[in-house]
């Protein structure tokens, strides 16, 4: 049977893999983005700023009207604005705790309700190993993935009785338009892989898509990570 599937930030890298990683299994794949644009095959794609709680609220009503009750959200809507922190404006501060965090959160909240209803579902945040190695210039997306950790073992110990499970997929250096941008920094964490090269986002695809399978369904709380070895399992 056809799951409902919202996944955040959806347009492009792991998210568009994951998107299309859901599509494949023939699930109902409704994409949240800022551009509002995602793989095709989705059966809706919308336009939203995951900050604006009240604009992801709207949207994920809009899902559920439309496909039912929600049976995993993939949360992986994400900026950086990188810069070493004695320089870091307030604004670039700001701007990625409100994306990466709160939208996290407000998200989650979002779609908890329709899951404890239906009393099952997965609620699956996309984290990262920067908080546990420490990237210099990442002291706003370190923090924000580091607290997408506390949320989520919160949240796995306040829904686990009613089947939800709650996860953080921590990905190392993957290769999308977001690492691009590290320039000389990506080339000194690649050459620290163990397993000699960058990830895919079709690597981080197939946990998510376990994580949400019946044959994870005794795992909730946990961060696992996936980085070719750089973290050591963090």
């Amino acid at each position: 049977m056809s799951r409902h599937i919202i996944i955040t930030g959806a347009s492009r890298g792991i998210g568009a893999a994951i998107a299309q990683h859901f599509l494949d299994l023939g699930d109902t794949v409704v994409a949240l983005s800022r551009s509002g644009t995602a793989p095709e095959g989705c059966a809706l794609s919308l336009a939203v700023d995951v900050a604006n709680s009240e604009a992801l609220n709207e949207a994920v009503k809009t899902a559920i009207a439309a496909h039912g009750p929600v049976n995993t959200v993939v949360i992986n809507a994400g900026v950086t604005r990188d810069g070493l922190a004695m320089r870091m404006s307030d604004e670039q501060w700001r701007e990625v705790l409100s994306t990466d965090l709160d939208g996290a959160f407000y998200t989650a909240r979002a779609t908890m309700a329709s899951m404890v209803r239906a009393r099952e579902g997965s609620i699956i945040f996309i984290g990262s190993i920067s908080p546990f190695i420490g990237v210099p210039g990442q002291a706003n997306y370190a923090a924000a993935k580091a607290g997408l950790v506390g949320l989520a073992r919160s949240l796995a110990k306040e829904v686990a009785t009613r089947g939800i499970t709650v996860n953080v997929v921590a990905p190392g250096l993957i290769d999308t338009d977001m690492t691009s941008d590290l320039g000389a920094a990506k080339d000194q964490m690649s050459s620290m892989i163990p397993m000699g090269r960058i990830g895919q986002p079709s690597d981080i695809a197939g946990l998510v898509g376990f994580l949400a399978s019946n044959h994870s369904r005794y795992i909730t709380g946990a961060v696992i990570a996936v980085d070719g070895g750089l973290s050591l399992g963090l």
